[in-house]
């Protein structure tokens, strides 16, 4: 059977992620760590013999990546956006549990995480495309769910191993749900904060560390979100927390929240282009940010991130979909005629085989006063 999640134990379990339990010393070995009671996917029940060919025995409480074909990105975009769709909506209602200063259950968070992981396993591509589609007017929910998929590739591409690419994309969904306790009009101003503003705001992080304690979380996983503010010269918030004594999980969700807040329009300032981040993230290297970890973020996302906008040598606009081996030359979909200003039939094109065309530089949408999230809605999104 397909072990979904643990409802009932008298141990403390915690299932890292969801898998085939095809033997009977699985089972034994699930009932005397103490667990009582599990739910079965019935969609997803098979026959062992039949299986056996194909994978390996996997035992249910140890997550074990599985080396896949990387699934074709349009098959995969479609289920990316029921994700993303279905994050925003848990996102919300986490706030909401917040703000009421009532307690949440635990397992939502941490079974969407697995689900998001499940995807960029399958193609990261597809989620991180989403993480560049934004409503101006979502970015409390979409940014944390932003951060967790920017986590997951990136701990992925450390080759980190399961529970800890789980922990992080966890921390990152959660690090934010402090904000929701902030004034709007300090939290939505439209203007530079004052220092008392400001000392107000730094005061998300103790609040979402409060209510994460409250639902008895992980206590490495509120170390993560309580630390995605410091910075190694010892001038972060809350504690002032210096060098070693910040976690890796900690620098590295500070990255990955900075790159997203730069590159995200918002009500006072418009978004960056990623590689005009990348500036910004190695500038503030090595007193503020771990140099090392700011590279290989760098690596992960590529020169030009999935999702982001280029102008080629031939005056179209393109979105890149996918990296190659040649980080200059990445997959992309030309859709929009710069000397025409008009958009143009959908065409993808591997500049690694065409090497007539090239990446002129990295753009943004509005720089062309087009609507990129409808385009994307209407003839890329299916």
């Amino acid at each position: 059977m397909y072990v979904s999640d643990i409802v009932e134990q008298s141990g403390k379990v915690k299932l890292k992620s969801q898998g085939r339990v095809t033997s009977q010393n699985v089972v034994t070995a699930l009932r005397k760590r103490g667990v009582l009671k599990l739910i079965i996917d019935l969609s997803k029940q098979f026959d062992p013999e039949d299986e056996s060919a194909k994978t390996e025995q996997s035992d249910a409480t140890i997550s074990k990546k599985e080396k896949k074909t990387k699934a074709n990105f349009n098959t995969e975009l479609v289920k990316a956006e029921t994700i993303y769709k279905q994050g925003k909506s848990i996102q919300k209602a986490l706030l909401n549990a917040v703000k009421q200063g009532l307690p949440f259950d635990d397992r939502i968070p941490s079974a969407f995480s697995h689900s998001l992981i499940e995807s960029v396993d399958r193609n990261p591509d597809a989620l991180l495309c989403l993480t560049r589609i934004r409503e101006k007017d979502d970015y409390l929910l979409e940014h944390s769910l932003n951060v967790a998929i920017l986590l997951a590739n990136f701990a992925r591409h450390m080759g980190m191993d399961d529970d800890a690419v789980q922990d992080l994309a966890c921390a990152g969904f959660l690090h934010d749900l402090g904000k929701i306790r902030i004034p709007d009009e300090i939290l939505h101003k439209p203007a530079r904060l004052t220092d008392d503003e400001m000392e107000v705001m730094r005061r998300h992080v103790e609040y979402g560390v409060e209510a994460l304690m409250d639902v008895e979380l992980d206590k490495a996983l509120i170390r993560t979100v309580s630390e995605h503010h410091e910075r190694l010269d010892g001038l972060g918030y809350p504690a002032g927390t210096k060098g070693d004594d910040i976690s890796v999980a900690g620098r590295m969700l500070a990255i990955a929240d900075m790159y997203d807040a730069l590159t995200a329009d918002r009500c006072y300032k418009p978004g960056m282009p990623s590689q005009k981040a990348f500036k910004i993230l190695m500038s503030d290297c090595p007193n503020k940010l771990d140099t090392a970890l700011v590279q290989q973020f760098i690596k992960s996302m590529g020169i030009f991130p999935v999702g982001s906008l280029v102008q080629l040598s031939n005056d179209r606009l393109a979105m890149v979909l996918e990296q190659t081996d040649n980080p200059l030359k990445p997959v992309v979909k030309v859709f929009y005629s710069v000397k025409g200003n008009h958009y143009v039939p959908a065409k993808d094109i591997n500049l690694v085989q065409d090497s007539r065309i090239k990446v002129e530089k990295a753009v943004k949408a509005s720089d062309f006063k087009i609507d990129f999230n409808q385009y994307f809605s209407q003839h890329i999104s299916l």
